[in-house]
Order: C-alpha cells, then structure tokens, then sequence
C-alpha cells in the first residue's frame, strides 16, 4: 500500500487518466486530479472517495502556465509533498493533410501536449527535489504515435516523439534528486478519443484504406502505471509499450 503518499494525475476526467487516477486510488494514493472540466473531475473523485482514498479536483488547462503554477502550489498547499505525476493530459488535432493544418491548431497541440508536460514536470521537481524523504516519480503518456506516425497527424505524432526525448532528459537530469522518470506508450486505449476507431469505416490506414481497429480496456493501462508506481525509487521503467494485441502496429498489421 501507498499511505500518505500522494499522486497527481493531468486530464484525469475522462479515458486513460481516470483509469490510471483509478488504478492509483486502488494501491492506496491520495490523489491530485487535474483537467479542463470540473464535472468529470468530481465524478472521478467520487469514484475514488468510493475506493476508500481521498481526491483532491483542481480543474486545469495545462496549455497554460499560471494554471500549471497555481496546480502544483495547491499540492504543495495540501499535502506538503508529491510521490508521483502522471503527466498524461493530451490533444490530437483533425485529420487534415500537413500542409492544410492551421498554425492556431499545431500551436494548440504542441502548448498542451509538449510544453504543458515540460511544465508540469518543472513544478513537480521542484516538490519532490525539496521534499523529505527527497525523490518521487514522473511517468510521462508516451503513446504509440512516439514510435510510428499514423496518417495526416503531424502535429500529435511530433509533440509524442518530443514526449520521449523529454522522458530521457528529465531521467538523466534528475538522478541525482532520486527521481525516477519513465513513459508508458499506449495502443488503442479503450476511450472517446479512439472512439472513432470502432465507428463507420474505422480510421485512415497508411495504403490509404480505411479500417476498424481493435482496442483494449484502459484499465491495462492504469495497472501498468501503478506497477512502474510501485517499484522503490532505485527501480525504473524507463519505456513499457501497452498496447491491444492485434492492433495494426507491429510489422505490417
């Protein structure tokens, strides 16, 4: 069990981070959870009161830096410490060829998914290099899309490649503050952003096909995040790949 110690989730409300913020609950953390919408916030929350742990929903767009700001001091405010982020909010972009995209759309994109990850991940190092015992642990959403792009998503595909080098920087940089940073990379989650996955013809396929592709349940992946969660802090998983077995990813599909 996880007593006393204390999580943060980013985009928390829906998909991936109410499995993982679940998941978390489950192993016994307090949970931070953060989002753009207060209603989804509350419910998680009271799934987890539910659980028998406690949340805290602080509502958060993390493509902006005083929200960031004012996130990590109400943590800091109300529990004194952070034992782990899950750095997992994210945004795609429409389905449009490269040279279509709207500046305004890849500028969205890239704040929310690449420098609200790098901000998130400044504040919670600043807790967890001060805090006593000093240390913690940053797992950052990957996904697939940091290995192999899929068609017309420049915009994600990039900001998730960028994910990783952050991962691999932040982990270097921070061993000496007992930090442990990893990246969980993620295939067809079960959650309303692959909703259009499974609706009519599927999605755009790279020999210009369209196809249905197969998913999994989100809660594989919040048991994956409270596994690398579980390891003690001179343990890291640096990458793990989560993914629906038979998803067209591997080989040739």
């Amino acid at each position: 069990m996880a007593a006393n110690k204390v999580a943060l989730v980013t985009g928390a409300g829906t998909g991936v981070g109410r499995a993982v913020a679940l998941a978390l609950a489950k192993a016994g953390y307090t949970l931070v959870l953060a989002g753009r919408r207060k209603e989804p916030l509350d419910t998680v929350a009271g799934e987890i009161n539910q659980i028998g742990s406690q949340a805290l929903a602080v509502p958060t767009d993390v493509s902006e830096r005083e929200p960031i700001l004012a996130l990590f001091a109400k943590v800091k405010s109300s529990f004194g410490r952070l034992d782990v982020l899950f750095n997992n909010a994210g945004i795609g972009a429409p389905p449009v060829p490269l040279e279509d995209l709207p500046f305004e759309t890849w500028q969205k994109v890239v704040n929310t998914n690449l420098t609200g990850m790098f901000l998130c991940t400044q504040e919670a190092i600043k807790i967890m290099k001060d805090q006593k015992p000093q240390g913690g642990r940053i797992i950052n959403n990957g996904s697939i899309s940091a290995h192999a792009p899929r068609p017309f998503s420049v915009a994600y595909t990039s900001t998730k490649h960028a994910v990783t080098g952050l991962t691999k920087s932040t982990n270097l940089d921070c061993r000496k503050y007992n930090i442990a940073v990893g990246q969980v990379d993620i295939g067809n989650a079960a959650t309303p952003m692959t909703d259009r996955m499974v609706q009519g013809q599927g999605v755009p396929q790279p020999d210009g096909s369209m196809k249905i592709e197969p998913r999994m349940d989100a809660s594989a992946v919040g048991d994956a995040v409270a596994y690398m969660s579980s390891l003690p802090l001179d343990a890291n998983v640096l990458f793990m790949t989560v993914m629906a077995t038979t998803m067209p990813f591997v080989g040739r599909g």
